[in-house]
């Protein structure tokens, strides 16, 4: 078989936050997490994630994160990745509302000059935070040309209608709007994120499946979902992999990347598709290709990762 390590891939939804090494949160004073059940609900998760980022305080432990998710990403055959960072919530936290986004930027730019990939950053904002934090986020995207979408996250319960304005004001700016949708609430989500949030691509989007008209429309737009299988049933949203939609996903004619979440690594996400659903090499290229064509990067890096694909898929 071939190394799936190799396989060039592109990463699309992966919260940096998640990535933090336990050898690095260790350092930083804090105890890794230990995960060997499914979380009780998201708010476990979230709060368990919480802890991780209250370590991160100065520019150099930004610096830090962003520079080794370069490695670890490069490590697993990821050619470009589009890493999620929650920059306002750090800003107003730390005090300094700049200075994390600035920090993990350089970051990002030292792993992408040493390991040889390419990446972008898509700003989160909590869906039980204020509008006024999003705006924040929106000004630091027009800002950073490295910033290249924003988009909601969090308890889906929440909706979207309160950040209608900004996301408006997000599009007339040209930035790309990517949001969480379809994960822990119904369709109705998914289809308040293509109206209200004016999505692009939908984080997540596993529960699409219960409203044929949705799927049908997501299909004919051709809106990517942004699966991310094994996080899904760490979260106890899908009993266990097997049980996973993802395959359903795909047959339903649906443009699905495959993501970690920031749960695993990539290749390990590629590896369960294979042993688990049972996917062909050249599906997996499939799912690869899928990822860098519904990417932000510049055409000639999608064009360049697409041939690499092609060359491991005939080697």
């Amino acid at each position: 078989m071939r190394d799936l390590r190799l396989l060039p891939k592109a990463h699309l939804h992966t919260h940096l936050e998640s990535t933090v090494r336990p050898a690095t949160i260790r350092e930083l004073g804090g105890d890794p997490p230990v995960q060997d059940r499914p979380f009780r609900d998201f708010r476990e998760f979230a709060d368990q994630r919480a802890q991780v980022r209250a370590l991160l305080r100065e520019p150099g432990h930004f610096r830090r994160i962003a520079e080794e998710f370069c490695q670890d990403e490069a490590a697993q055959g990821v050619r470009y990745a589009e890493v999620t960072f929650t920059a306002a919530a750090h800003g107003e936290r730390v005090g300094d509302p700049d200075m994390p986004l600035e920090a993990v930027l350089e970051g990002l730019a030292a792993g992408a000059e040493r390991y040889g990939i390419r990446t972008r950053v898509i700003l989160d904002h909590s869906r039980r935070r204020p509008a006024e934090r999003l705006w924040h986020s929106l000004k630091l995207a027009v800002r950073h040309p490295q910033v290249v979408a924003i988009g909601l996250a969090g308890d889906e319960s929440h909706p979207a209608a309160p950040f209608a304005e900004v996301l408006q004001a997000a599009r007339e700016a040209g930035v790309h709007l990517v949001h969480h949708a379809g994960e822990t609430a119904g369709p109705a989500s998914v289809r308040e994120a293509l109206t209200v949030g004016h999505a692009e691509r939908i984080g997540h989007g596993i529960r699409v499946l219960e409203d044929p008209e949705l799927v049908a429309e997501l299909r004919s737009r051709r809106v990517p979902l942004e699966v991310c299988p094994f996080s899904n049933v760490l979260l106890g949203l899908v009993p266990s992999l097997a049980e996973h939609p993802l395959p359903r996903l795909v047959e339903a004619g649906l443009t699905v990347t495959l993501n970690t979440d920031g749960e695993t690594s990539l290749a390990a996400e590629y590896q369960r598709a294979r042993e688990v659903f049972g996917c062909s090499d050249a599906e997996l290229a499939d799912l690869a290709r899928a990822s860098v064509e519904c990417g932000f990067a510049p055409a000639e890096v999608k064009a360049q990762v697409c041939a690499e694909i092609g060359r491991w898929l005939d080697g």
